[in-house]
């Protein structure tokens, strides 16, 4: 057990050695954490973002590759991810890390917003999922971890439908660890609860962002912030074979929020 957890806190060089890995929303925040950690254990990582030059650098700097596509296009994810399969080799590890939200109470939203938040953070993983699935089912191997959130199970005021989305993320992973089960493919998710990243620090901008901001902080047992490494390392721990025996579970990543 001390082996173990030692390996989660501690990047082993050799832990995802030979595996290729694509992380989604790859060029900052968690995923850019992400990136650099799959990388430090031996992945070859594909950062993919709609920044395309966000994330060239960042695979320039980890030594890995970088592909462009929007997840909220199914036809232009299948088309780049069918590219970066034939480029950079089979994806062994689908991080699908995406997405976003535009925080604000349920009744001052409309339809407009409700797709696209929808889009980014549920249909992102489903089309993603999707794309790499079948490749994996027929290689009998493979890896994948969404990146859902606390929202999605305890509920965030101003952030509805984020919250509806990110429950859906952690019911599909429920649904291809099923699936995925007798063909050789996990499939797990993390629940970041306040993590210092972008996203979190854009609340900061108006009053009711800087509100919902603190009142996660304040609903964690530790009291403060997650930092992007700490959901990256627990990321990379379920898509290592030391999580062989893993599937099906969404791990909190979160001080302790889902305590209560």
């Amino acid at each position: 057990m001390t082996a173990i957890i030692e390996r989660v806190l501690t990047p082993t060089p050799t832990r995802l050695q030979g595996s290729v890995a694509l992380v989604t929303g790859g060029a900052s925040g968690i995923g850019a954490a992400t990136a650099r950690r799959l990388a430090a254990e031996g992945a070859r990582v594909v950062v993919a973002d709609r920044d395309d030059d966000g994330a060239r650098r960042l695979a320039a700097d980890i030594g890995g590759d970088a592909v462009a596509f929007d997840v909220t296009d199914p036809a232009g994810v299948r088309v780049a991810i069918g590219h970066a399969d034939e480029a950079f080799g089979p994806i062994d590890v689908l991080v699908n890390n995406a997405g976003g939200d535009r925080p604000s109470f349920f009744l001052d939203t409309d339809e407009s917003t409700w797709e696209a938040v929808l889009a980014l953070n549920l249909t992102g993983v489903i089309a993603c999922t999707h794309a790499v699935l079948g490749s994996m089912v027929g290689r009998r191997r493979g890896t994948i971890v969404n990146v859902a959130s606390e929202a999605g199970r305890v509920g965030m005021v101003g952030g509805a439908v984020y919250a509806a989305a990110k429950a859906g993320v952690i019911g599909f992973t429920k649904a291809i660890a099923r699936e995925g089960a007798h063909h050789g493919v996990r499939c797990n998710a993390v629940a970041p609860g306040p993590i210092d990243t972008p996203m979190l620090d854009g609340l900061a901008r108006d009053p009711l962002g800087a509100r919902l901001r603190q009142g996660m902080i304040d609903a964690t047992v530790l009291g403060r912030c997650g930092q992007p490494d700490d959901v990256a390392a627990a990321i990379a721990y379920l898509a290592s074979a030391d999580a062989s025996f893993v599937t099906g579970h969404t791990l909190a990543v979160s001080g302790g929020l889902s305590m209560w």
